[in-house]
């Protein structure tokens, strides 16, 4: 018995039973077999269903303003890696450091990040040798705990390339991370800053100048 196609309009035009039609779940991503009354259920999740995961990939694509708005302090305390991103939290973070005799982590770090900016064979040479000499080498005068450092050598260097350090680098941070980046929120360094911040925001400077945006926003 031969069976009659159906039309791709058919098949597509909303409110056509097809017994033996398979659509794909769009929430579980697979394909199921509908008919009668599923086939028309089919056709009315579809928007909802579409606008759930458009819903979803949206907010994995733009994440919450609210960390995007946050500044100084407030914006340090989110992540190590938001404070790293601020020339002035990573001013009050090699401060505390200092203190703690582990500047040379972060430093470390800083210079991994600039070496994968840098172009040309012979300037990341030089680069390479630079951190090597300063934190990894036997006899570097700011000396890194990584593992896996006695493997490197100086014959790594002849031929550098941007991510050579990664792994020692992301050592280094998690190092900070778990770390020296805790006691740095509860560091006198860091919440005299953040006071410091509060008195300038509740300044009367600072009130009239946000009553003045304000009343221009409205207007």
């Amino acid at each position: 018995m031969c069976c009659e196609r159906r039309s791709k309009e058919d098949v597509e035009a909303p409110g056509v039973t097809n017994p033996s039609a398979r659509r794909t779940d769009p929430l579980q991503g697979r394909s199921e077999t509908y008919s009668g009354a599923q086939e028309k259920l089919w056709w009315e999740i579809q928007p909802v269903a579409r606008g759930y995961m458009e819903k979803i990939n949206d907010s994995e694509s733009h994440p919450s303003s609210s960390h995007q708005t946050l500044k100084g302090t407030s914006k340090w305390a989110t992540s190590l890696e938001n404070l790293l991103e601020d020339p002035e939290g990573v001013k009050r973070f090699r401060e505390f450091l200092k203190k703690e005799f582990s500047e040379e982590n972060v430093l470390f770090w800083l210079a991994c990040e600039e070496f994968k900016k840098t172009q040309g064979k012979k300037q990341m040479q030089e680069k390479a040798k630079e951190i090597y000499t300063t934190f990894l080498s036997s006899k570097a005068s700011s000396q890194v705990n990584v593992e896996g450092q006695s493997r490197l050598n100086e014959t790594i260097l002849e031929t550098p390339h941007p991510l050579m350090f990664q792994k020692l680098q992301d050592q280094i941070f998690n190092l900070m991370k778990y770390d020296s980046y805790s006691r740095f929120l509860k560091s006198d360094i860091f919440l005299n800053h953040k006071k410091s911040e509060e008195q300038e925001e509740n300044s009367p400077e600072a009130q009239t100048a946000a009553k003045r945006a304000s009343r221009i926003y409205n207007t």
